[in-house]
């Protein structure tokens, strides 16, 4: 099906304009370029507000000359040609229209003979580069143009339609304009029977929709005449890749569900049992309603795939214990997967303790078939240790076995496991998780936990495959976490109030973290100089400063008077995996009083005596990130309290996440800012899958009637059709969108 769209470029635009193609958009085939869509549309007759134009970004942009000065380079042979461009204050759309003042940039061109001769003052032209700040004002250097008074593609048409004529933006490359990629794609246009190929839509939901057939929807996305063309085509092609998507999520949910597993009934008077008859503390409402979800999905012969996302301190660990004992009970074994070795130790301390006299060669001794061996297996132990632990779990010795990434090594195996504990999805890819199901005989039960919240829309559409449950009540005993932002631009005496503050804690017999974003001063920052210096203005502004890390911060509060004979230590994850034990063993003793640390202890890390939590440079680190830290703190029932410090002004856009976190404890309602901040793909995107956002069209917060719409349909489709025999053309297209390298998309969050 759609062979035409799996051809290589070169057999349709020509082998020149593929390799370019290629080299800078990593495109090869016919369907991946028809289906590199335009990221916005810009309207000839009006002109790009300038005081919207991002700092540091690729940008395209339409502006009207005002000014054009060519004179000598004193430093170096050659002209240099200052343009002055301007976005008309008063001009539809101009964002200065309000000011009456007009927005103006600088762009200079070095040796810009073409640039001294056609920008003229009065003509307008759409300009491409990468917007830079130079002695305090934006500016562009070099960048590409294109005059817009006369159009060669549009000869003899009318002005007033021409001036209405959307242009196409794509997202560029510094050596590849938007203007040159529509271009290729026109070619590609021309060359294609667009009305020969299969539509990804079943006829009733266009029908319904009143979508433009898939042609047509191709042709006015890149050649609209008006507005209202590219936006039927893309509503059309936002809710194909909508339906696409969640089709796969729903074929799958099917394939797994038809999979055959181990029914784990629960017994009359086991392990389980006895578990909960020595609980010190009753479950909360939420613990125990999905505590008895868990008990019905596990008892069934088709296998649970469950995700349980609740509050850092929710008391998640508590439920999937009570999950792993069930399957013990029925002659099952647990494997719990951590994604470092410090959570996974700390893991296997607390669960061994919750166990008590359960735990076999335990804390407390526990003895007899009333009890069920825990075994630790990460890659740092001493071999010996490591091959006991791998040879009770092949024998079935260990019932709960809790590692890292160590688990996933083709050498470990297991008598017969039952159930899959993953904490922290989000730092496992579905290989990882896949590797470890294909060590059960049968199907294991799976049981996926988060600390981050997932706002619903995210949920729908990264965890599709999954059946969800929340836990969303603290344990009694819980106390309150106070979050402040210390802004030390506007009151840098706080500076050293900070460590006078952590002494006030530590006297009164409580613990300090100080977290950092860096380990040593060695570590690069993000600032490249260029050929001129930056001024003390240019590094606040880029954040190019030197970063808080851990080696300087604990050399800076030994000598810190306020601290003077405080235990201090660093914990990072460049350490020896022993040298890591011991401090961490330290600090839950309390020897240690002050732990400086970077975020290797963001998750799972549970001290109850720990109060106050300073994290420095704060806004280095992202809104789920910082909630996950503070909630190391306030976890024995003392107050905690969370101190936010930054350097940056009151008014930088980063520290609009710090305020965000200030203003509130409640998960879910961070997770939406956080994905209102962040950068348009990275929630789904490049930050987690290392490449392009797998969406093109979606966004998951902004579109969510369409995706909760698709989601219904996909679910009738798959219900009545599992193997999509009957939607050829949708097949082919879950075929194209998940590609093997993009299938872990699915399972990252």
């Amino acid at each position: 099906m759609n062979a035409e769209l799996e051809l290589g470029l070169e057999r349709r635009i020509g082998k020149r304009s593929a390799a370019v193609i290629e080299k800078h958009l990593g495109v090869t085939t016919v369907g991946g370029l028809l289906n590199y869509f335009p990221r916005r549309y810009l309207s000839r007759g009006e002109l790009t507000p300038i005081n919207e134009v991002p700092l540091d970004e690729e940008v395209t942009l339409i502006a009207r000359v005002i000014s054009n000065s060519t004179r000598s380079m004193r430093a170096r042979r050659g002209s240099l040609t200052d343009v002055v461009i301007t976005d008309d204050a008063g001009s539809p759309g101009s964002a200065t229209a309000s000011t009456g003042l007009p927005g103006t940039l600088k762009v200079s061109f070095f040796n810009g003979f073409r640039a001294k001769a056609e920008l003229q003052p009065g003509r307008r032209a759409m300009f491409s580069g990468k917007v830079t700040r130079y002695g305090g004002s934006l500016g562009l250097t070099n960048p590409d143009f294109l005059l817009l008074d006369e159009d060669p593609d549009t000869p003899g048409m009318d002005p007033e339609k021409l001036a209405a004529m959307p242009i196409p933006v794509y997202p560029a490359t510094a050596k590849l304009t938007s203007w040159s990629i529509q271009k290729v794609i026109s070619t590609l246009l021309d060359t294609l029977e667009l009305d020969s190929l299969g539509d990804p839509l079943p006829a009733e939901i266009a029908s319904r929709e009143k979508f433009l057939p898939v042609a047509d929807a191709y042709r006015l996305i890149h050649a609209p005449q008006t507005p209202a063309d590219w936006q039927r085509a893309r509503d059309r092609f936002r809710y194909q890749e909508a339906l696409v998507l969640q089709s796969a999520l729903a074929r799958r949910r099917a394939q797994l569900a038809a999979e055959e597993a181990t029914a784990r009934r629960p017994a009359a008077d086991g392990l389980l049992a006895a578990f909960d008859r020595q609980l010190p503390f009753t479950l909360t409402a939420g613990q125990a309603a999905v505590g008895k979800t868990l008990s019905e999905e596990l008892a069934l012969d088709s296998p649970m795939n469950r995700l349980l996302q609740g509050e850092v301190g929710s008391g998640k660990t508590i439920v999937a214990l009570r999950a792993m004992l069930q399957v013990v009970d029925a002659g099952g074994q647990a494997a719990l997967l951590a994604p470092t070795e410090v959570l996974a130790a700390q893991h296997f301390d607390s669960i061994r303790r919750t166990l008590g006299p359960l735990s076999r060669d335990g804390l407390l001794g526990g003895l007899g078939p009333d009890s069920v061996q825990v075994t630790l297996l990460t890659g740092s132990m001493p071999t010996a240790a490591r091959k006991q632990a791998m040879l009770d779990a092949a024998a079935g010795t260990a019932g709960i076995v809790i590692g890292t990434h160590a688990l996933l090594s083709e050498n470990v195996s297991f008598y017969d496991l039952g159930l899959i504990v993953v904490d922290e999805q989000h730092r496992f890819g579905v290989e990882q998780r896949d590797a470890l199901r294909s060590k059960a005989n049968k199907p294991p039960h799976l049981l996926v936990m988060t600390a981050t919240p997932i706002p619903r829309t995210v949920a729908m559409t990264v965890f599709g495959d999954l059946e969800t449950s929340v836990l969303d009540e603290l344990p009694a005993g819980r106390a309150p976490i106070s979050t402040h932002v210390v802004g030390l631009a506007e009151h840098p005496a706080w500076a050293t109030r900070i460590w006078s503050r952590s002494r006030e804690e530590i006297d009164a017999g409580h613990q300090v973290y100080v977290v950092c974003p860096k380990i040593g001063t060695d570590d690069d920052g993000d600032f490249t100089p260029g050929e001129a210096e930056p001024t003390d203005a240019d590094l606040a502004e880029t954040g190019a400063r030197e970063l808080a890390s851990v080696t300087g911060v604990v050399e800076q509060l030994r000598d810190e008077p306020a601290l003077a004979g405080v235990p201090v230590a660093p914990l990072h994850g460049r350490q020896d995996p022993v040298l890591k034990s011991e401090t961490m063993a330290s600090f839950t003793a309390n020897r240690t009083k002050l732990l400086v640390s970077t975020t290797v202890i963001e998750v799972g890390v549970d001290v109850h005596n720990a109060t106050l939590m300073v994290i420095l440079d704060a806004d280095r680190f992202g809104i789920s990130q910082l909630h996950q830290l503070r909630g190391r703190v306030g976890r024995g029932g003392l107050p905690g309290t969370c101190l936010l410090v930054t350097t940056l002004e009151p008014g930088h856009p980063s520290r609009r996440r710090l305020d965000a976190v200030a203003a509130t404890t409640d998960g879910f309602e961070l997770s939406q800012e956080d994905l209102k901040l962040r950068r348009e793909g990275d929630i789904l995107g490049a930050s987690q899958s290392g490449g392009r956002s797998t969406l093109k069209l979606l966004r998951v917060l902004e579109h969510e009637d369409v995706i909760a719409r698709a989601r219904q349909d996909a679910q009738v489709i798959v219900g009545a059709d599992p193997d999509l025999a009957g939607h050829a053309g949708l097949a082919a297209a879950i075929d194209e969108y998940l590609n093997p390298e993009k299938e872990a998309f699915l399972e990252r969050g």
